[in-house]
């Protein structure tokens, strides 16, 4: 079986990350698995980019080009929203690697044309990592429902108007992918929830299956060890925060985190905790925490974060919305609980006192008390951390990711043979 990947980028973005991930799985397997990138930053020679400095110019420029449209809604949102207007090279590229399969995933920031699905003749797999496939242009709805229906009206354009640009991308998909046999998978039953309520991918079949990850590279390290590589204080509770972007993205939910640091500071025990942040490096003017606060910048690769992950004794994640949640599940294959929002789709991933806490959507002051419930009891922090790392190794091994998405690729290989026999 020959699989090919289709991603805007091969490691750079947690999207990224979770398709080289499976991509790796199903070369363990024996299985023959590419990547056809846009941005190429690894040294992987079965991932496919363009070559030529001039192509990779282009594709730079095109992300220009992609958003001059835009420029009508001055008043938007600074959150990503993508139009895929632009003409691309995909389809020949695609037919020269003649795949059995076709899995795409994260394919915005102006690589794929919404158009260029139809093209694909090969049998087509779209792992959803956020929500733009079944909205008007946003990856992340906050909320907004209209996607139900056919955008329009869109509050991330601060759009009052029907027929806005939201409407026009929306109309772009459904023309093109009315006929279009495409089976979904989704990283969280929240996800599938989303788009199976979606008028595109209503009608479309969607699969429930897991993000995985190296339970062996994410495991449990001597936490002493941990703290000692990343220079931490070894006779302190270590408090975790992190994502790409982790102090910008108002979707990491970093807003709803400072006030809940801040009240779990009143509330005592401000000389025995520490807070410890990866994902940004330290501001000049450094936000007011509550606790001492550590900035480790960015970290890329699996060893520094799993260090980081068995360093501290809690992981927080306040994200609004969350397709999956990688930071919550690596956090609990390094045995460290996890406190987050009772919300979207790391209700998947986190079990209510049992490997962490879920506090009521967007409290801050219950996403407190979660803080504080893991941390107060040595005891409790044993087991919640025994039972993270259990739930871990039982559901998301990338061996068992991979093997769930060869049955499916199987499945749909032959259901296409079959039907091609029969006409």
């Amino acid at each position: 079986m020959k699989i090919l990947h289709v991603s805007t980028s091969d490691i750079s973005g947690g999207a990224a990350r979770a398709t080289y991930r499976l991509h790796g799985g199903l070369q363990n397997m024996g299985l023959d698995s590419q990547m056809l990138v846009q941005e190429k930053s690894s040294h992987d020679q079965t991932v496919i980019a363009p070559r030529i400095r001039l192509f990779q110019g282009i594709a730079k420029a095109k992300l220009t080009f992609e958003a001059l449209p835009l420029k009508l809604y001055r008043h938007r949102k600074s959150t990503p929203f993508f139009l895929q207007w632009l003409p691309d090279r995909i389809a020949p590229q695609v037919a020269k690697i003649n795949p059995d399969v076709i899995n795409l995933h994260w394919v915005s920031a102006a690589f794929m044309q919404i158009e260029t699905l139809a093209k694909l003749k090969q049998p087509l797999v779209w792992t959803l990592h956020d929500m733009w496939g079944f909205t008007g242009g946003c990856h992340v709805t906050g909320g907004c429902d209209r996607y139900q229906l056919s955008c329009g009206a869109c509050p991330q354009l601060y759009s009052n108007t029907d027929k806005d640009i939201s409407h026009w991308v929306w109309q772009r998909k459904s023309k093109a992918w009315k006929n279009l046999d495409i089976t979904l998978v989704s990283p969280s039953h929240w996800l599938a929830q989303c788009a199976r309520s979606s008028s595109l991918f209503q009608d479309k079949r969607i699969e429930v299956i897991p993000h995985g990850l190296d339970t062996q590279k994410y495991r449990p390290i001597n936490q002493h060890f941990a703290r000692e590589i990343h220079n931490l204080p070894q006779d302190k509770k270590l408090i975790l925060f992190g994502a790409i972007q982790a102090t910008s993205d108002i979707n990491k939910g970093f807003h709803l985190l400072q006030p809940a640091l801040q009240q779990l500071s009143k509330a005592g025990q401000k000389d025995d905790i520490e807070v410890v942040i990866f994902g940004a490096n330290k501001p000049e003017n450094t936000p007011d925490l509550g606790f001492r606060t550590h900035y480790l910048g960015y970290l890329n690769d699996d060893i520094s974060l799993a260090t980081a992950y068995s360093a501290a004794d809690v992981m927080l994640v306040p994200s609004l919305q969350e397709s999956f949640g990688q930071t919550a599940s690596e956090a609990l294959a390094c045995g460290t609980p996890v406190v987050a929002f009772n919300a979207t789709g790391l209700k998947d991933i986190i079990d209510h006192q049992q490997n962490g806490y879920l506090a009521q959507p967007y409290v801050v002051d219950d996403f407190a008390t979660g803080i504080a419930w893991v941390l107060e009891n040595e005891h409790r922090l044993q087991k919640l951390s025994f039972y993270a790392r259990e739930k871990a190794e039982r559901e998301f091994p990338l061996e068992l990711q991979a093997h769930r998405y060869h049955s499916l690729f199987q499945e749909i290989i032959n259901i296409q043979n079959n039907s091609l026999l029969h006409t």
